[in-house]
């Protein structure tokens, strides 16, 4: 029998819920990481004022509310990821503090229980009596009665609070335990080709900084030129780096010595969405016998496949940063409807990739699917 449908009637949580769908439709919260957290903090606030008489209920209600995000943006896989790793903190803290539950029995609760037949001692004729276990005691009924009094919402609810709030201060936290291991990837002497801006690759670079001298050239990434704050930071930190270019990737490669991406998404095969012109970079790596290495947090293991051409790109951004309206005659070139294409993101095949260093240590591409089968649970996979 399906669970009854619960909702939430508290009225601040549900402007919060409301303005979450808001501004994930109107892309005011981009990316992964910013939009995991914000989506760990509605889930604790959706917890907390939630009334449920069965877990059941609020999964839910849970995966009720997570296909409403998923539908503002289903771009930013980041939100799935989280609601899926909080289902699974459900049901795992449900399971130590309430137990598994039992098949339903046909005997009645006050029943002798069944005890193992012993042989008699000899010098005893009469046969032994039954022997009651100590969990069907009178004080142990009367201690379950009044569990079973109490609300399921009050047992179970501070302690599925707290699971929450250990994900979101894992998020917060993601960037230093990414960069714990910086200096065993990184050596001295090495030059590291990297692109865009990501604040994971920013801490990991600048943890290995600390033990060694390296050098740093970094891609502009046009047309968003995220590139040229990458290198403000880094060379902020007394790194060497030197912007340069898109066109020149594949002529400097062979000089490079590692090149090392961030990761939008990673999917179940152990390939990645990422910053657009990642894809050349790898492939050009890939070339040159170059190591690709990818660092990002493992709340971005996504348990979907690239459903799109090979190397699509997983969003588009306007045209206005490629040509502007002026320099497109007005969207009309020679009186042909002018189409321009702003990729986002490029999708990077597993076997382009080397390593893929996450707050949880290192795995290779073919091990994510194992990741994923130990983060997630099979009934979350579609939510």
């Amino acid at each position: 029998m399906p669970p009854e449908t619960i909702t939430i009637r508290d009225k601040p949580t549900i402007k919060q819920i409301e303005s979450l769908v808001s501004r994930l439709r109107r892309r005011q919260v981009i990316g992964a990481q910013e939009t995991a957290h914000e989506t760990a903090l509605l889930l604790r606030q959706i917890v907390s004022v939630a009334r449920f008489s069965s877990i059941e209920q609020l999964i839910q209600l849970i995966k009720s509310i997570a296909r409403r995000l998923i539908d503002a943006n289903p771009k930013e896989f980041a939100v799935g990821n989280i609601v899926r790793r909080v289902l699974r903190l459900i049901r795992e803290e449900c399971v130590a503090a309430l137990g598994p539950s039992d098949e339903p029995s046909t005997s009645s609760p006050f029943s002798v229980p069944e005890t193992p037949a012993y042989p008699n001692p000899p010098d005893l004729a009469a046969p032994s009596r039954p022997q009651l276990r100590a969990t069907n005691s009178l004080a142990t009924f009367m201690v379950m009665g009044n569990q079973r009094k109490k609300p399921l919402a009050i047992t179970v609810k501070p302690l599925l609070i707290q699971a929450i709030q250990e994900v979101i201060d894992e998020l917060e936290t993601v960037y230093e335990n990414v960069a714990k291991t910086a200096r065993d990837h990184i050596y001295d002497g090495e030059i590291i080709l990297t692109l865009s801006y990501s604040r994971t690759i920013e801490q990991f670079l600048k943890s290995a900084a600390r033990d060694r001298h390296f050098t740093v050239i970094v891609a502009e990434t046009a047309p968003s030129y995220s590139g040229r704050l990458m290198a403000t930071a880094l060379s902020s930190a007394n790194i060497p780096t030197v912007l340069i270019p898109d066109s020149s990737i594949y002529p400097l490669m062979p000089r490079i010595t590692k090149v090392i991406l961030g990761a939008h998404a990673i999917l179940a095969n152990g390939g990645l969405f990422t910053q657009c012109g990642c894809a050349l970079a790898a492939a050009a790596a890939r070339a040159h016998s170059t190591p690709v290495v990818v660092c990002a947090g493992q709340f971005k293991l996504t348990p979907a496949w690239n459903l799109y051409h090979e190397y699509a790109a997983l969003d588009f951004a306007g045209p206005e940063k490629v040509i502007s309206f002026e320099e497109g005659g007005g969207g009309e070139r020679g009186g042909e409807p002018l189409g321009v294409i702003n990729p986002i993101y490029d999708y990077v095949k597993p076997e382009l990739v080397d390593v893929l260093i996450t707050n949880d240590g290192d795995h290779p591409p073919p091990y994510v699917y194992r990741l994923i089968k130990e983060t997630y649970d099979d009934e979350d996979m579609q939510l």
